[in-house]
């Protein structure tokens, strides 16, 4: 079983290497050019607490409170009053050894010693080093926090789109099978001999409704043929009434696109369309250039009915899906025209890089 030290005492560990190997840098420098080991050994001593005191007074005072809370003049100016200070301590230092340690004779003094300009240097090389590793360290510690908390930021609002959007999924379902259970309730009562018929085909919507519904994606083939059968249930609704086009090319089933997406534009032409001449005309139409979709419809309706025509359940919450699924990758443009209501749907299907 490997034994592990308490943190404090790594961390006094590794400090005291430091500082041991800086007082060899110092006995290092100091002994150019001369054999007095007794002298270069005290001074040496003597520069490094106070080399320590500076160092740790920048990085854990200065530093912290004032440089990395840019407040750069105060910085400035206890960093000032900070090098003025030590040149003091230094001086006294050097003079401290000269006069105990060589009776003040300056002849057998050390040469490196006696350069005040390169003491000082020496001392601040060191702050220097360290106070940049700690001004970078807090940079990367800043900067990994900021990363973290952005990537909080980004999960959260992922999933709050998330929830939004299966909100609005949910939301199809009651309007969607509303709309068709008024239909087979109409001819229930008339007791249709089309009732199976349109129940089997609500089998089949309710089936892609249920389980095709959350997933993010369904292939754009699904969608087109669940289209299809909701156009044959209004088609016995209907009856001689309703004139209607669906043209759509053969689609690649690797296509994808969200779940009922196009539908209920589909619907909302049914719920809002009008009987002109005594027919309900839609035309409708899928085309697919290079990965851009293009969905066109248009029913008929008079001119009372278009602001009825741009609202509603359906469109409203496919508006937001639209900005959920495909945000900046679609167009959506509708108009009313010498009566016709006339709605485009352009999306932009192809994969982002990201994706």
């Amino acid at each position: 079983m490997t034994l592990r030290l308490p943190k404090i005492v790594q961390t006094i560990s590794l400090h005291l290497l430091f500082w041991i190997g800086v007082w060899f840098f110092f006995y290092y420098f100091f002994s150019y050019n001369s054999n007095d080991s007794n002298y270069i050994i005290w001074f040496s001593s003597c520069l490094l607490p106070l080399t320590m005191g500076v160092t740790y007074f920048m990085e854990r005072i200065l530093i912290p409170r004032f440089l990395l809370k840019r407040q750069y003049q105060l910085f400035a100016l206890y960093t000032f009053y900070t090098f003025v200070i030590s040149s003091y301590l230094i001086v006294l230092a050097l003079y401290g050894c000269l006069i105990f340690l060589l009776k003040f004779n300056v002849a057998i003094m050390p040469p490196m010693s006696k350069n005040f300009m390169f003491i000082l240097i020496l001392v601040y090389l060191v702050v220097g080093v360290i106070s940049f590793i700690s001004v970078l360290s807090n940079t990367l510690k800043t900067d990994a926090k900021n990363k973290e908390l952005e990537n909080k930021i980004l999960a959260t609002q992922l999933q709050l789109k998330e929830q939004e959007l299966h909100y609005l999924k949910r939301q199809i379902h009651p309007h969607f099978l509303f709309n068709t259970l008024n239909t087979i309730y109409g001819f229930a009562l008339q007791q249709s001999k089309h009732t199976p018929e349109i129940i089997l085909k609500l089998s089949n919507l309710l089936d892609y409704i249920l389980y095709q519904i959350n997933q993010p994606k369904v292939a754009l083939k699904e969608e087109v043929l669940h289209i299809k059968e909701y156009i044959e249930l209004e088609k016995i609704r209907f009856k001689d009434s309703l004139k209607i086009s669906f043209n759509t090319p053969a689609i690649d089933s690797s296509i994808e696109v969200a779940p009922m997406l196009l539908i209920p534009f589909v619907e909302n032409a049914f719920k809002h369309g009008e009987l002109l001449d005594g027919f309900l005309s839609i035309d409708a139409s899928v085309k697919l250039i290079n990965h851009q979709l293009e969905f066109n419809i248009v029913n008929s309706i008079r001119s009372h009915e278009e602001e009825e025509c741009k609202e509603g359940i359906g469109l409203s919450n496919i508006k937001k899906r639209l900005d959920l699924n495909y945000k900046n990758k679609y167009q959506l443009s509708s108009r009313h025209n010498n009566g016709k209501y006339e709605v485009q749907l352009i999306i932009d299907l192809k994969p982002s890089e990201h994706e």
